[in-house]
């Protein structure tokens, strides 16, 4: 996971990974792709006037252990509950209007405040097209099997990836 991202070997999602019914946001190269139980639907980079993560869960400021146990128990309260993971919205502007995705956080305590702001200032140059979507998709194919790297490290991916032109 690299700031509002959950990048694989083999895709960039916003949010989680595919989750069990298979809903996902997915970006490529060409564009978003969103898929839920009622299907798929897809806008390319230059249909999209917008893009923009909302309600975006934010860490508190307990430290990082207070912040893994509170992790633990909304998990397991939520799974008692059969409350999934919190919720966040892609909200896509086009020429003809305005949709709104349902995204599932992959960070049970939050995202850091700099990350989302870091994340959010990438998803919008990938619209603008003054940044490449392929350059997550080609650190994951080569580092995300690593696991999530450390916070420094994750700020430094966003700006490069940010630099990165098509």
């Amino acid at each position: 996971m690299v700031g509002l991202f959950w990048v694989t070997e083999d895709a960039v999602y916003v949010g989680s990974p595919p989750t069990a019914i298979g809903g996902c946001v997915r970006l490529t190269a060409d564009g978003v792709e969103a898929v839920d139980p009622d299907g798929s639907r897809a806008w390319t980079w230059a249909e999209l006037r917008s893009a923009a993560v909302e309600d975006v869960p934010t860490a508190g400021t307990p430290g990082r252990v207070a912040r893994l146990l509170g992790s633990m128990v909304a998990a397991a309260a939520g799974a008692f509950l059969g409350e999934g993971p919190p919720e966040m919205r892609l909200r896509l502007e086009t020429e003809s209007g305005v949709q709104e995705v349902t995204v599932y956080a992959a960070a049970a305590g939050g995202y850091e405040a700099q990350e989302a702001a870091l994340s959010r200032e990438l998803l919008a140059r990938f619209v603008a097209g003054t940044a490449d979507p392929r350059a997550p998709a080609a650190w994951g194919r080569e580092q995300a099997s690593e696991g999530t790297p450390e916070p420094a490290v994750r700020e430094a991916l966003l700006k490069a990836w940010a630099r990165e032109r098509t």
